[in-house]
């Protein structure tokens, strides 16, 4: 419940695996949350969207280590958004700098 709690839109629906006890009854043993990792359509959202993925793979008291492989994704996504993010600042400020050095003479 944590992962879909914390997971958002990029949760799906939980799936049980149910034994069942000496009284008859079913009890969920174990269960598992499909994450969706959606990278977005800028890097900002990228970021934003694997933060959120991140979150809801970390979400239990005690990540699976399919939770934290997860969550170790998001971060790789996040970063190679935050270097394109990067790049596009350094390519907006160099073409900054370039029209205001350009000097126009008239005569």
């Amino acid at each position: 419940m944590a992962h879909q709690a914390a997971g958002g839109g990029f949760a799906g629906a939980p799936s049980y695996k149910k034994v069942k006890g000496p009284d008859g009854k079913e009890y969920a043993v174990a269960g598992e949350v499909p994450i969706k990792i959606i990278k977005g359509k800028t890097p900002e959202e990228t970021i934003k969207n694997m933060q959120q993925v991140k979150a809801a793979a970390l979400a239990p008291a005690d990540p699976s280590p399919q939770d934290l492989k997860v969550a170790q994704t998001a971060d790789m996504i996040a970063a190679k958004a935050e270097q394109e993010l990067q790049m596009q600042k350094t390519q907006t400020d160099n073409n900054s700098n370039n029209k205001s050095q350009r000097i126009n003479f008239y005569a």
